[in-house]
């Protein structure tokens, strides 16, 4: 059984029994469990999902204090959090699997006491986003002290916080094993879920151990699949993309101090295939996210390391013609490409291109010495190797749940967060920002109705949760969805539209500042003028691409007076990119 710590809080305890019902206030969890097969124990709180979302949503629930001393609860994972719990790895080696914080998600991890357990040695601080049309080449740079951005905990002014997942997670094991109150039962799946309907419709959790729990709310943090959601018979709609990312950690030589900037710039250029970003770890070190056709992907990730280096510094540098020659030469024969045999096919089309030697886009120059290239500060450093054993790929899909919470007799005292509830194009980054969002939002509704007196498995208790997320969920993905279709596309008005965008929001520096703002950045002078919209910050350049949708919206006007094939090509074009 469960074993419980007599604590002595008399006006939560009067709280929580109007909540459960009976006197769980009076008790805390241990850090230890122990389970009889077949016992049916009872918790107030399931969480099942033991990722950085389903973590910081344990954490979040441990540092409200109603929460903590009025309900049990339990975290089961399939995984083995041990070894979450003891990662590490070398100084100069980090894991694939990054993530960009916005500030308002940073904040959240630090009001419940985890960030201070984060390994800072190993975060970066990012304080200019670089983005670029891979055909027209039209820029828009954001820059955290040009937009008024503050310093704070000794950090200087900055957008986004770059971390590996791992790092985030252990930092969040490592606060609930110090607070003791929520329990981890780790190595243990799911078996089924069922509705005890003997105990108000309460669900009942089967695990693989033989345990079963009973849960007043059960709470799926337990991403796409989520076995959750399917026991509430929740549905949600998306679509796959005809694109898979490649993840990859990257070497490169350090910026040179007092004459370059330090590598905190992250750059991502929009490719017709898919984007591509670098995204900065260490002076050393940078992670790669390169979202492309699944035929082209596979080709990549097959070829020599080396190899696909060359084609990363290239994806950044040449014409999007060039490219398509190069990609066409990865598809057709993988195995017979050289590192030598790209190179040459890179500099020669360098030299068709009359890209100057001196030029940061040269490859010749990653192998100059002395002072830099005027233009290195529009460029990423030249990858001079992949880490061993980080490359790998995985499909994306956009899918969202037609809701949060289980709003049947059947599918009730259920909530979902994170990627159970919705799933995104990583080109924005913000699919972890938006399950802490969740996690966060979810948490905040659990405290309130304990301190209403409300039951917290009831649909009236949980209802803020969705009215407080939905929506903004829904705008994130739909724009980081037309911006994928937007860039997706080489159809010249549509190309001309959507660099016009670009380059007038990198034109408005006030704009800038208010799309850093709404996108989750805490911004100076226009934070006290404008309501702060808690979205996210990678996504600024999404917010972005509203710009450009009013001009495909003059687009559609005109393609009325159009004729001929350019009409129908900018209808169909259009027609594709409305569909959702």
């Amino acid at each position: 059984m469960l074993s419980l710590v007599p604590s002595s809080r008399n006006t939560v305890a009067r709280a929580a029994r109007r909540v459960v019902g009976h006197p769980l206030s009076q008790r805390r969890y241990s850090s230890t469990v122990s389970s009889t097969a077949n016992d049916v124990q009872d918790c107030d709180i399931v969480i099942v999902g033991g990722g950085p979302a389903g973590l910081a949503f344990a954490n979040a629930l441990a540092s409200h204090g109603p929460i903590r001393e009025s309900l049990r609860i339990a975290l089961i994972e399939a995984g083995d959090l041990e070894r979450v719990r003891q990662w590490s790895l070398p100084e100069d080696s980090f894991s694939n699997r990054v993530s960009s914080l916005t500030n308002a998600s940073k904040k959240f991890i630090s009001d419940t006491g985890a960030w201070k357990l984060v390994d800072e040695s190993r975060v970066t601080c990012i304080e200019e986003m670089q983005v670029w049309d891979g055909i027209s080449d039209a820029r828009v740079a954001f820059n955290a002290s040009d937009s008024g951005i503050q310093s704070e905990g000794g950090y200087p002014p900055h957008m986004s916080t770059m971390t590996e997942n791992l790092n985030l997670q252990r930092a969040l094991l490592h606060s609930l094993k110090s607070t003791g109150h929520v329990e981890l039962i780790d190595n243990t799946k799911v078996s089924h879920i069922e509705k005890d309907v003997s105990k108000g419709g309460w669900p009942l959790v089967h695990l693989s151990n033989g345990a079963t729990l009973r849960a007043r709310l059960l709470v799926g943090a337990d991403g796409p699949n989520s076995p959750v959601r399917k026991f509430a018979g929740i549905e949600s709609y998306g679509w796959a993309y005809d694109t898979r990312a490649i993840v990859a950690t990257l070497q490169h030589a350090p910026r040179l101090p007092g004459i370059q900037p330090a590598n905190t710039i992250a750059y991502q250029r929009f490719l017709p295939t898919g984007p591509i970003a670098f995204l900065p770890l260490s002076p050393t070190v940078s992670s790669l996210v390169w979202s492309t056709k699944p035929a082209l992907a596979s080709a990549l990730i097959s070829v020599d390391p080396q190899v696909l280096a060359q084609m990363i510094n290239a994806a950044f540098r040449l014409p999007e013609v060039s490219m398509r020659y190069l990609h066409n030469i990865i598809l057709e024969n993988p195995d017979s490409v050289t590192p030598k045999f790209i190179q040459e096919e890179i500099q020669w089309r360098e030299k068709s291109h009359d890209i100057d030697r001196y030029s940061a886009y040269s490859s010749q120059s990653a192998n100059m010495a002395g002072i830099p290239p005027n233009d290195s500060e529009l460029l990423p450093p030249f990858v001079t190797q992949i880490q061993s054993g980080s490359i790998a790929s995985f499909s994306l899909r956009l899918t969202h749940a037609d809701t949060y919470i289980g709003e049947t007799e059947r599918s009730g005292r259920t909530a979902l967060l994170g990627d159970a509830a919705h799933t995104t194009h990583p080109l924005a980054g913000q699919g972890l920002n938006m399950g802490l969002g969740d996690a966060e939002a979810l948490a905040n509704t659990i405290n309130n109705a304990i301190l209403l007196g409300g039951d917290i498995g009831s649909r009236t208790a949980l209802l803020p949760y969705p009215r407080a997320r939905y929506l903004e969920n829904h705008k994130l993905l739909t724009v980081v969805d037309k911006l994928h279709k937007l860039y997706g596309t080489t159809l010249p008005p549509i190309v001309w539209a959507r660099s016009v965008g670009l380059e007038v929001v990198n034109e408005l520096d006030t704009l800038k500042a208010a799309i850093m703002m709404s996108a989750g950045s805490d911004v100076g002078s226009l934070k006290q003028k404008l309501e702060r919209v808690d979205v996210s910050p990678w996504a600024a350049a999404a917010q972005g691409a509203r710009i450009a949708g009013g001009l495909l919206d003059t687009l559609k006007q005109a393609e009325k007076s159009l004729g001929g094939v350019i009409s129908t090509n900018l209808r169909a074009t259009l027609n594709s990119l409305a569909r959702r």
